[in-house]
């Protein structure tokens, strides 16, 4: 075998002890009558020393040539350390290097192997294989597998079982563009990869599954950003004969045992908002409750006053920035050039300061008196040292736009501390969301979702009030999970797909088999998925995904490491039958 030990698990009870390692050399230190060499791998470090009065000569020699990452065994015996390193694990002993083997001589790294690298992320992703060497991303790696397994144990424990799916499907719109594979044996026609596996797991209910688990890869053709991959990993489940509360009640258990398990954290309460609550107070559907500063609705102290910035808004609306009143001029002009920026959107921002005294100094003095700015000092229940920060314009809009800048806020003022965790379970969604382009209803979750009890009539007279069956559960301002009950009976999913514009064809040709299937006795079913990409990051205190993916995409989508995707050969086009038209 290559090694008797890892280069991580010696101690000074090992001392005298003749053993063999295998791993990358990390660094060497030569002062010509002796050479420390540290050896690597993912246990950890252990330091060699080859001594001239010790050591074989050609030993010695050979020792001289080994560079950074040199793949190496070694046989010796475990001594004290003259000078101990209380840092290391190992830092008590080392092995006086009796026989070395190159295994593998390496070029030098683009960056260093280190915890703290020189190399950008672009190189670094570039050479992930390198990447991955280093403490922090395979300490990611290592956290994400200990997470899937927690996953697994609590899952299992409650009975549920792991199914796997098929990645070959058929195309179906559930709300982003597919990913598609070409036929060859079936020319002109295509498979496309799965957006989540949910007709599947409806599937399996109606197979009598009752409970279904599946760590499972997705694929979404969208739009990229920094906190999204082409492909992902959700946790996938689904249970038969449930109502929407016991299946809060079970992911609830999951998400208490992970971050006790992983994190030591104990955590009771999982509140519950309802969606409109939650853009009305923070303006977006997965609201980070660590902190405070609550929306403050302000039109009726605002407007009327002469002000035509508020008279003609939809919505006026504030938050109170705690100690906010000790930001100087220039400090808050540059709060308003954040605002201002494209990715927020907004015109500009009115302010209030208030005083210690109890006396009140805006932006907007011309126009409000000193009862006014009290009014929306109660509103947004600022406290005296705070600043109110106000925008005006369209609800929707507005309401985005303050919750970016309560998130930056926030972040500046240290309120987003990643060591605690507050959860909290977004409810009563409504069933359908407008295309303003199109004026067309589309499903805000998927067609599969249920209405809420009662609430079916309403989709012929007042489609945008219908509430859906689904909720969502946020941790620290990330939404984290995902789902609904689903709609079990045909002709009421019929409906939903007639409302959503599809025509009765359509609907056989799309979802024909699920339909068919709810003929057969559908009992009452739904499910959540996890995000495990996004769910690992928070509990590993960060909000990128990217570093504990073990190859992840750029943002463009690219593997730059292994240059995918690309165009691939004629004849391979040929056998697919595909023609390529590429307008440039």
């Amino acid at each position: 075998m290559y090694r008797s030990h890892s280069c991580g698990e010696l101690r000074a009870s090992h001392i005298n002890t003749e053993v063999t390692l295998a791993g990358w050399v990390q660094k060497s230190r030569d002062k010509g009558f002796m050479i420390w060499v540290d050896v690597r791998d993912r246990y950890g470090i252990t330091q060699l020393i080859f001594d001239e009065d010790r050591t074989p000569k050609a030993i010695i020699e050979q020792a001289k040539t080994l560079g950074r990452e040199f793949v190496i065994q070694v046989t010796g015996t475990v001594i004290e350390r003259s000078s101990k390193n209380p840092k290391m694990k190992t830092g008590d002993i080392e092995v006086l290097v009796s026989n070395l083997v190159i295994l593998n001589a390496a070029v030098l790294p683009p960056f260093t192997i280190e915890d703290e690298t020189d190399g950008g992320e672009d190189i670094r992703m570039k050479y992930r294989y390198l990447d991955i060497r280093r403490n922090p991303v395979k300490n990611n790696l290592i956290f994400r597998h200990k997470v899937s397994m927690e996953v697994r144990k609590y899952l299992s424990d409650q009975e549920f079982i792991e199914v796997e799916t098929p990645y070959l499907i058929k195309s179906t719109p559930e709300g982003a563009r597919d990913f598609v594979v070409p036929s060859r044996m079936n020319e002109g026609q295509f498979y496309a990869l799965p957006q989540s596996p949910q007709t599947f797991k409806q599937l399996l209910m109606v197979g009598g599954m009752d409970k279904y688990f599946q760590i499972v890869k997705c694929f979404r053709d969208e739009d990229l950003r920094a906190d999204r991959q082409p492909e992902f990993t959700q946790i996938d489940c689904e249970m038969a004969f449930v109502e929407q509360e016991d299946i809060l009640t079970i992911f609830e258990g999951l998400t208490r045992h992970l971050l006790k398990e992983i994190n030591g954290v104990e955590v009771e309460k999982f509140p519950r908002m309802l969606y409109d609550d939650a853009m009305r107070l923070y303006g977006n559907d997965k609201p980070d409750i660590r902190f405070g500063m609550e929306f403050g609705e302000l039109n009726h102290f605002t407007q009327h006053k002469e002000f035509k910035v508020f008279n003609d808004a939809e919505l006026v609306v504030g938050i109170a920035v705690p100690g906010g009143n000790s930001y100087t001029r220039k400090e808050i002009d540059k709060l308003i050039d954040w605002v201002r920026r494209p990715q927020v959107g907004a015109l500009g921002m009115i302010y209030c300061r208030v005083n210690e005294d109890g006396t009140f100094k805006s932006s907007v003095d011309k126009f409000y008196d000193q009862e006014d700015l009290a009014k929306w000092a109660d509103k947004t229940e600022a406290k005296a040292g705070d600043l109110i920060c106000i925008l005006s314009g369209e609800t929707n809009k507005v309401r985005a736009q303050l919750s970016a800048l309560r998130m930056e806020l926030a972040t500046r003022l240290g309120l987003r501390d990643p060591k605690v965790f507050a959860p909290l379970w977004v409810i009563d969604f409504p069933l359908l969301e407008l295309d303003e382009e199109t004026g067309h209803y589309h499903a805000m979750h998927h067609p599969f979702t249920s209405p809420k009890p009662g609430q079916l009539e309403l989709l012929d007279s007042d489609p945008g009030a219908v509430k859906a069956n689904a909720y969502d559960l946020v941790l620290n301002g990330n939404e984290i999970g995902g789902g609904s009950i689903r709609i079990h009976d045909k002709q009421m999913q019929a409906t939903m797909l007639k409302h959503l514009g599809f025509s009765e064809e359509d609907a056989k040709a799309q979802f024909g088999f699920l339909m068919d299937a709810f003929e057969y006795g559908a009992p009452p079913h739904g499910g959540l998925a996890f995000g495990l990409d996004r769910l690992v990051a928070i509990l590993g205190g960060q909000e990128t995904i990217r570093d504990f993916i073990a190859f992840p995409k750029n943002n463009s989508g690219r593997d730059v490491m292994i240059d995918a995707p690309a165009f691939i050969d004629a004849n391979q086009l040929k056998e697919l039958s595909i023609k390529l038209d590429i307008q440039k």
